[in-house]
């Protein structure tokens, strides 16, 4: 991961000349609890401090694409050169907040060998394409094939330059720079049913086939906050002592359901007045946006450790609705995981229905009734990872532990699914049972998924208290 943050290098403004050059190209995506205006404003300062002063730099250019992976391409005069930034750059503390707000295990880096000149100052949009040749495809036809599909893309309108390289193992890389997105766009159907095209894309190998299309960042319109920002935001203002956030929570409507706390935000001023000496700390985890909903994993000192649930539901930009889900920090589980280690990428955007389908089903079907031989249709058999406190990892963990409840007279019953709620390859669930002696409890479970089954899982249960002790009257759900 380390290394791969070579690619942040900066940029100069003024025209370069590239002749037997390096192009480094480097992909990766952020935490989900990132705030991405926050990251491209420290992206500008960390092309205007750092990179830019270093020896052997020519250019940089930064974008994101609609699903906010980001693409970093660096020119450098050598090789040498764009080691010798790396190592500076991993001791240069002015970066570690840029470096500590990317998902590292999203991170992708090539270096390629070009023979171009650049002159693409005033592109607002870039196509990048890496990949392999197969086996079987001479290196010297494919240039043929190269420079033809090349030829035509160049008399495209807004088409503005097309760089090409290739690295020390043969792996090939496309950079196409255009005026706008729109043009873009337009020619690509065009691409794709050119006979050219089709030969060009069919002396690949297709599985190693990467391509992004991303707004350069200095072109990207900046807009408004997102919803999870705020969130994000309201969370870390527990640490940060930051009283902006407070204005994200509509202060006419806000509907609580954490049933210690009272209604509105006379109830939420009234949990802070006593909040313990230092104040309450919370560290966000994974933060996900659905919809109007935003829902968070965070490990809180909230009167004592704790893991959390927390849901928030807005309206006009304005948290309106609050749910959430708490328990005592335990110790890790027979697998040795926490509450809050494992995955935290996401990704599979455009899967995020059927995998909350999946959830749903699953809940349903095997927890709600009990339709025990379907448990591998919805949980992978041999990759299935577990966060729960008490339960091993795999199937065999989870048989394990419903034999110890059978045995000891103990129950986990769910008996009614409220919301699922999901974000790509994660889905949250909250459901409501009872729990070990027949307590009434509510069970936030959330889960990640890799090709429609569940692969990970963590949990908080925690029982509802009797309607005597509420302090609200909005209800667990």
């Amino acid at each position: 991961m380390l290394a791969m943050l070579i690619g942040f290098a900066s940029c100069s403004k003024k025209e370069a000349k590239m002749k037997n050059t390096v192009v480094e190209v480097t992909t990766f995506s952020l935490k989900s609890t990132a705030n991405s205006q926050t990251f491209n404003a420290l992206d500008t300062r960390v092309e205007e401090n750092f990179t830019s002063k270093q020896p052997g730099f020519i250019r940089r250019e930064s974008g994101v694409n609609e699903e906010g992976i980001y693409t970093v391409i660096v020119y450098w005069k050598t090789i040498s050169d764009a080691e010798a930034s790396m190592k500076k750059f991993m001791g240069d503390a002015a970066v570690s907040e840029y470096a500590g707000m990317i998902e590292g295990t999203s991170m992708k880096m090539n270096r390629y060998t070009i023979n171009t000149d650049f002159m693409a100052d005033n592109s607002s949009f870039i196509e990048m394409m890496s990949f392999e040749l197969k086996d079987a495809i001479n290196a010297e036809d494919f240039d043929v094939v190269n420079k033809k599909v090349g030829s035509k893309t160049s008399t495209q309108k807004g088409y503005v330059q097309r760089i090409t390289g290739v690295d020390e193992t043969g792996k090939q890389v496309v950079i196409i720079y255009w005026d706008t997105k729109e043009n873009s766009d337009a020619y690509l159907p065009t691409f794709m049913k050119d006979a050219t095209s089709k030969e060009f894309m069919g002396m690949m190998n297709q599985p190693s086939i990467e391509m992004t299309r991303s707004q350069v960042l200095t072109h990207l319109k900046q807009t408004q906050m997102t919803n999870k920002d705020k969130v994000v935001a309201l969370l870390n203002s527990f640490n940060n002592g930051d009283k902006t956030p407070i204005s994200y929570i509509n202060p006419e409507k806000y509907i609580q359901h954490n049933l210690s706390v009272g209604d509105g935000l006379a109830g939420f001023g009234e949990v802070m007045q006593h909040a313990p000496e230092g104040g309450f700390k919370a560290n966000v985890l994974r933060a996900f946006e659905d919809g109007d909903y935003v829902f968070t994993h965070t490990e809180y000192d909230f009167f004592g450790p704790k893991a959390g649930f927390d849901v928030f539901k807005f309206e006009n930009g304005k948290i309106v609705e609050h749910w959430d889900n708490l328990l005592e920090v335990q110790k890790p589980n027979p697998s040795g995981r926490t509450q809050f280690d494992g995955a935290t990428k996401i990704k599979d955007l455009d899967k995020t229905e059927a995998n909350k389908k999946a959830v749903t089903d699953f809940i349903e079907k095997v927890l709600l009734g009990h339709e025990m031989d379907k448990l591998t249709t919805y949980i992978n058999p041999t990759n299935y990872v577990q966060h729960n406190p008490a339960v091993a990892d795999g199937l065999d963990g989870f048989g394990e532990a419903m034999k110890y409840f059978a045995e000891n007279g103990l129950v986990m019953e769910y008996t009614k699914l409220h919301k699922v709620l999901g974000q790509g390859n994660f889905v949250l669930a909250m459901s409501e049972g009872k729990f070990g002696k027949g307590e009434h409890t509510a069970f936030y479970d959330l889960f990640r998924l890799e090709d429609g089954q569940i692969v990970e899982h963590w949990d908080v249960i925690s029982p509802i208290p009797p309607k005597t002790e509420w302090k609200n009257t909005n209800g667990k759900f």
